[in-house]
């Protein structure tokens, strides 16, 4: 995945939080921020594409553990879940393989704050939770929203509003 300008992100490191009684530890890459359209959808046989400003960035999908069809259901949930408050988080998950073997989920975690969607690319790493991951709420295992990293490099993080994820769901039912 590329930057905006062109360039390769950072991984940049863990985070904890103390939701659900735990730490969750996710890894995040850097990139630029901006603002616009959104949209999720599956664009062919095993890859997605995710919009979000002027921001696109296709991604594979793996179809071991969930069909085409689940990660569509599973997106549409997540979205939902943004508009149940002004304040949200949630968790749109990339790709999956069965939880009880993988070692990581790819996803995008989502944050609500008033009219403005938060988006960042991160990996779950299975092994550090400190519950079972709930591959129907991936949201349980979504850190607090965080723009820097604890080495100090700024998190990846694309910017869209509310009415733009409204508009991407009533458009796809």
């Amino acid at each position: 995945m590329r930057d905006a300008d062109g360039t390769m992100p950072r991984t940049a490191g863990r985070c904890s939080t103390n939701e659900s009684g735990g730490s969750v530890h996710m890894s995040r890459i850097s990139a630029t921020p901006s603002g616009g359209a959104f949209a999720i959808e599956v664009v062919s046989t095993g890859t997605g594409k995710i919009v979000v400003g002027d921001f696109t960035e296709t991604f594979p999908m793996d179809l071991t553990f969930w069909d085409a069809e689940h990660y569509e259901q599973s997106w549409a949930k997540a979205l939902r879940r943004l508009e149940e408050a002004d304040v949200a988080t949630s968790c749109l998950v990339a790709s999956i393989t069965d939880p009880k073997t993988a070692n990581y989920i790819s996803c995008w975690p989502l944050y609500r704050i008033q009219g403005t969607v938060f988006v960042q690319n991160s990996l779950i790493i299975l092994n550090e939770l400190n519950k079972v991951f709930d591959p129907e709420r991936p949201w349980l295992s979504t850190d607090p929203r965080e723009i820097v990293d604890e080495d100090g490099n700024k998190i990846s993080e694309w910017r869209t509003g509310i009415e733009n994820v409204r508009e991407f769901r009533a458009a796809s039912g």
